[in-house]
């Protein structure tokens, strides 16, 4: 049974709009614990425009399971990582006017300098994980890069449109996470699973975490705003 972890990047999205206070991740980070997450995931963009470095050093403090920070292979990042410790860190790919990551680290063609970003974490005891497109190629170089773990990218699953697109996508995460099992590797899984199509996706074989966030915040929205209103309303009309 795969674990959960729960990216909170778009509760500071939210705040950043105003540039305040509220909502607070750290806030929204402590109730996901409550309510069963396993992980809180939150990624440090080079940008910073959404979670800020005051963000990770309170969750560091406060997160009681674990803190898994997305971040990309920036010396800066790397370095800012390394003096706060969480308990993983998530390489992942950063291009500046992307709405949201798209695809998969090209760890093959870049693995030096993920190699060297790998080796400085570990010694500072930080388990790697690489965020990866479901490709042979790309779980190869992962692990002559030192990753343990892979995140394997479900995007293309995701957003395919027709039910064989839809089965083409599938088949390419189930073989890929197969093939890394085989190698040893811990695999994990996400970006774009929400709750009509995550449950496929769990039922892979040796899954071992879907990291989910923008779905769930979605849904807060929902699950919450008649409750928020009501308090409103008695709140003015009393």
């Amino acid at each position: 049974m795969p674990e959960l972890g729960v990216n909170i990047d778009h509760v500071a999205t939210l705040r950043q709009a105003r540039m305040g206070n509220f909502p607070d991740p750290v806030s929204a980070a402590l109730l996901c614990e409550k309510a069963g997450a396993d992980s809180i995931v939150a990624h440090l963009r080079e940008d910073r425009r959404h979670i800020q470095d005051a963000d990770i050093r309170l969750l560091r403090k406060h997160v009681k399971t674990r803190l898994n920070l997305e971040m990309s292979i920036s010396p800066e990042i790397v370095n800012f990582a390394c003096k706060v410790k969480p308990d993983q860190s998530t390489l992942v790919p950063e291009r500046r006017m992307e709405l949201t990551t798209e695809g998969g680290l090209d760890v093959a063609k870049g693995l030096k300098r993920v190699s060297k970003s790998i080796l400085k974490l570990r010694k500072a005891g930080i388990p790697s994980s690489l965020f990866i497109d479901p490709d042979r190629r790309q779980i190869d170089a992962s692990i002559k890069a030192g990753a343990e773990i892979i995140e394997l990218h479900t995007g293309r699953y995701a957003d395919a449109k027709g039910t064989i697109r839809k089965e083409r996508a599938f088949k390419e995460i189930l073989l890929a996470a197969n093939y890394a099992r085989q190698k040893g590797l811990i695999v994990n899984a996400g970006h774009g699973l929400d709750y009509d199509n995550a449950d496929k996706i769990a039922k892979i074989e040796g899954v071992n975490e879907l990291n989910i966030g923008y779905a769930i915040i979605c849904k807060a929205l929902y699950a919450g705003l008649y409750k928020a209103v009501k308090e409103m309303v008695r709140l003015v009309k009393r």
